[in-house]
């Protein structure tokens, strides 16, 4: 794996753990969420003009993948704002590859490794270490995190199948609409417009940019290197979140739950393999 590559995919990891660990910090999780998906979705629109292709094909593949998407924020934000990210992030990004990899070979007749399959035991592994033993972490962060885990993982097969028609780049500014827009309309007239208002920050527009950064990185590094050693690399952002989530959010991340993000940052690895 080239060193441009590497460099790519980590930053990447740490991009990606930044707008959640911005999220998370905010004051209101889901009207920061509102905002930071409208500025990626206004900013970047103007990438299109450089970057359009689609094929009739992908309409349906967009659609199904933006009600997903918009499942996925929603829970994000109402997750961050009920429970420990700690605990949230390594079980949605450790469960999800998990979830597409069951799917694949129940469903889609596709093959597995050894080494897939000692993916699958490390993050069981490690989702046990982040829940807790002794001491169990909240209810709601593992129900969050696996609800997410979930939607990641459906997003993750419809897409899978929708970017043979389009454009990587055009094909994600397209499913971010009915999102971006959708999920601030239901936070505006739940919460009021005030709350958007109250979000608009530094911060959350920061958040906003890293949703696209981090993709555009691991678009980058994949172009310079395959994409299992990619994946792997980019994992990292699950053990980058939970050290975060200790040094900025003050969440009490032991050993155990440290570990345990470890264990599943190297499961979702192999499974890459």
């Amino acid at each position: 794996m080239p060193v441009s590559a590497f460099l790519l995919a980590l930053a990447a990891a740490f991009v990606h753990a930044l707008w959640n660990l911005l999220l998370a910090r905010a004051r209101d999780p889901e009207a920061a969420t509102a905002v930071a998906l409208l500025t990626a979705m206004v900013v970047f629109a103007p990438v299109l003009t450089f970057t359009w292709e689609l094929e009739a094909d992908a309409w349906p593949f967009i659609a199904a993948s933006s009600v997903l998407e918009l499942v996925y924020f929603a829970l994000l934000g109402a997750a961050y704002r009920r429970a420990e990210l700690s605990v949230v992030y390594p079980l949605a990004r450790g469960v999800a590859p998990v979830l597409v990899l069951i799917v694949g070979v129940l469903a889609l007749a596709a093959e597995t490794s050894a080494l897939q399959a000692l993916g699958v035991c490390l993050v069981g592994l490690g989702v046990l270490l982040v829940r807790g033993l002794s001491r169990p972490a909240g209810s709601a962060g593992v129900l969050f995190g696996l609800a997410i885990a979930c939607s990641i993982a459906a997003y993750t097969l419809v897409d899978d199948e929708g970017i043979r028609y389009a454009n990587a780049v055009t094909y994600l500014e397209l499913v971010l609409v009915v999102p971006a827009l959708g999920y601030a309309l239901g936070v505006g007239w739940v919460k009021g417009a005030g709350a958007l208002r109250a979000e608009l920050a530094r911060a959350t527009v920061v958040a906003g940019l890293g949703m696209w950064v981090a993709y555009g990185l691991v678009l980058a590094a994949l172009a310079r290197a395959e994409a299992a050693p990619v994946a792997a690399v980019r994992e990292t952002s699950v053990v980058i979140a939970t050290v975060g989530a200790a040094l900025f959010l003050g969440e009490p991340v032991g050993r155990s739950r440290l570990v345990g993000a470890v264990l599943v940052a190297a499961g979702v690895a192999l499974l890459g393999f």
